[in-house]
């Protein structure tokens, strides 16, 4: 080894004892002739001092030394001078003197500090991944992601849980994305799909007698990006045998439990986390994905505003619409520009308006509709809300999908601005009890809510014949902190369940038999009832680490544009390796732009 010690490991006790060192120059500073260098390596950061006087030949290599030289150090621990202990680093009440520098490695200048954590163009960052990977930030993420990933494996193979990888080439079938194909120069025209979940070869592990199956799975999806999407991404896969939804459910939450609490200094809201249908969790928060972090409901006004005589409240119900409010508190102040910023942000989700009402001493409110109501009315409202005096009530009259997307994202975007979204803090809860199906208006179909392998409730299989829209699935969904971070459901386990969705979802028998042929027969010998998640190891470490999006937390992630800026990839390729592949290209094609 090049090295005895890691640079963040020096401590006082080490006082005296004789090391050797290699990383990178964090920092060089020449105060007067002796030279002071803060070594860094994945560990830490210590201070390195090149004294000519104590030994002449450290002060040429160290005087050399750049930011991000690759050094070699042989030296001696000591203290630091009385005074001079820095308390922000760990190493800082040690040194170490130098007898021997050597540069293993010379660096041009990096083209954006990696001692600090400055804001840097994320293009930039993305370009020189290898250095932004460096920085103390982006080593805590990957090395947390390494923990969370550790404590994964060690929980699930203390509870019999067997390790089994699947396919990477696997076969296209319809699950809600695009594939991304793979052409097989063996058998021309014909393609292998990246999987977007091992979803049907867990279930076939499960009809195969593992009964209990995990795998830290790579899924590939060919879609637009956001912040927390990429083309590729890491999920936990896990799948039981003879399990109902409860024992999903149960061993989930043991596993999240433990990664926060050993993995991070995050806090945990509620133990054990809050369950909410989903209905619930609609008319509650206007969202599946329900922050609980804060308060700020929604709350249903209609019974009050039926008969009033504001017109925009009145016709709405009377057409089925809902009107309903939040509280938004000690925001009444807020000027009319901020609320024509809510509006606009409610019109974004489809809402028609934004009414409004500053909660004011007494009957003395600012409002948006309240001349167009009763005192009597107005007071309800207030009451209902439970408004105060310096309080803000939104209200939304809307459709209900309408009224719950525009109050969702306000009662989101408000509580941002009040600070109630505490990063510190994570609220888990599940939501259950999904509809099965939801009605395809364009294709004149059903789709399914969650993925075609999920299985009715049992009281509701009944439904699949007369009712499909009030059949619910065996579904559940882990929610932290508004972000969906993992999904499940109970499986189909039987051949005629699973083609009576494939009839509901307009997939005729026969090409049914030709994508899926080998589930429908698999379920024929013997498959046993089984369920499973799948919480994404990106997001969950996201949500761990504090950070905005994925990105932050791989190592080496595309853009938005799903493009790797440092490698150059999406990329042209040979005509020789297309011809061998027997792909003709068919329109402008560049390394700018690949169509």
């Amino acid at each position: 080894m090049l090295k005895t010690h890691n640079c963040g490991e020096l401590r006082t006790e080490h006082d005296g004892e004789l090391v050797t060192l290699a990383g990178w120059v964090n920092r060089q500073r020449d105060h007067g002739g002796v030279v002071f260098i803060n070594l860094r390596d994945r560990s830490g950061i210590v201070q390195v001092v090149a004294d000519p006087n104590h030994a002449s030949g450290t002060h040429k290599a160290a005087i050399q030394a750049r930011q991000e030289y690759v050094l070699q150090v042989r030296g001696r621990v000591r203290l630091r001078p009385a005074g001079l202990v820095n308390p922000d680093m760990d190493t800082g009440a040690v040194e170490v003197l130098a007898d021997e520098v050597v540069i293993l490695n010379a660096a041009k200048t990096p083209p954006f500090y990696i001692f600090d954590d400055s804001p840097v163009d994320e293009a930039l960052r993305l370009k020189y991944r290898y250095l932004d990977l460096r920085r103390q930030r982006m080593q805590h993420n990957m090395l947390l992601r390494h923990r969370v990933v550790k404590q994964i494996r060690d929980f699930l193979g203390a509870r019999g849980f067997v390790e089994i990888e699947t396919p990477i080439l696997f076969k296209t079938t319809p699950e809600g994305a695009r594939d991304y194909l793979v052409p097989s120069r063996i058998h021309p025209g014909n393609f292998y799909a990246l999987p977007q979940s091992p979803q049907q070869l867990k279930q076939l592990l499960m009809v195969a007698g593992f009964e209990r199956y995990f795998q830290i799975a790579r899924c590939f999806r060919d879609e637009d990006q956001r912040g927390d999407r990429q083309p590729e991404f890491t999920q936990l896969d896990l799948e039981m045998s003879f399990v109902e939804r409860e024992d999903v459910m149960a061993l989930t939450e043991e596993m999240m439990i433990g990664i926060v609490e050993e993995c991070s200094d995050r806090q945990l809201l509620q133990k054990p986390f809050p369950r909410l249908t989903y209905a619930e969790a609609m008319a509650r928060f206007g969202t599946d994905r329900p922050d609980l972090r804060f308060g700020m409901e929604l709350t249903d006004l209609s019974d009050v505003v039926a008969g009033s005589g504001f017109r925009v409240f009145a016709k709405t119900i009377a057409s089925g619409g809902q009107v309903k409010g939040i509280r938004v508190p000690g925001c009444g102040g807020y000027s009319r520009r901020q609320i024509d910023a809510l509006t606009e942000r409610a019109k974004q989700e489809g809402a028609a308006g934004l009414a409004w009402l500053a909660v004011g001493e007494g009957a003395e409110h600012r409002s948006s509709f309240a001349r167009f109501l009763s005192g009597a009315e107005v007071a309800a409202i207030v009451e209902r809300l439970a408004g105060a005096p310096g309080d803000l009530l939104l209200l939304v009259a809307a459709p209900p999908k309408v009224t719950a997307a525009a109050l969702g994202a306000l009662r989101l975007e408000t509580g941002e601005q009040l600070g109630l979204r505490d990063q510190r803090v994570l609220a888990c809860c599940w939501v259950i009890d999904f509809p099965l199906f939801e009605w395809n208006e364009d294709e004149q179909r059903w789709d399914p809510s969650h993925h075609l392998f999920t299985s009715p409730m049992p009281e509701d299989l009944h439904l699949l014949e007369t009712d499909p829209g009030a059949a619910r699935g065996q579904q559940y969904d882990l929610v932290i902190n508004g972000e969906e971070t993992g999904g499940g459901s109970i499986r189909i386990h039987q051949r005629p369940v699973q083609e009576k969705v494939f009839e509901l979802i307009g997939l005729d028998l026969e090409t049914a038999r030709e994508r899926f042929g080998h589930m429908l027969e698999a379920f024929e010998y013997g498959t046993p009832p089984h369920g499973g998640i799948a919480p994404g190891i990106d997001r969950l470490v996201m949500l761990l680490a504090g950070e905005p999006n994925i990105r932050e937390v791989m190592a080496f992630p595309k853009t938005l544009q799903a493009m790797d800026l440092m490698a150059g990839a999406p990329s042209p390729v040979e005509p020789k390796q297309l011809e061998e592949l027997h792909i003709q290209i068919v329109g402008k094609y560049s390394s700018d732009n690949p169509s």
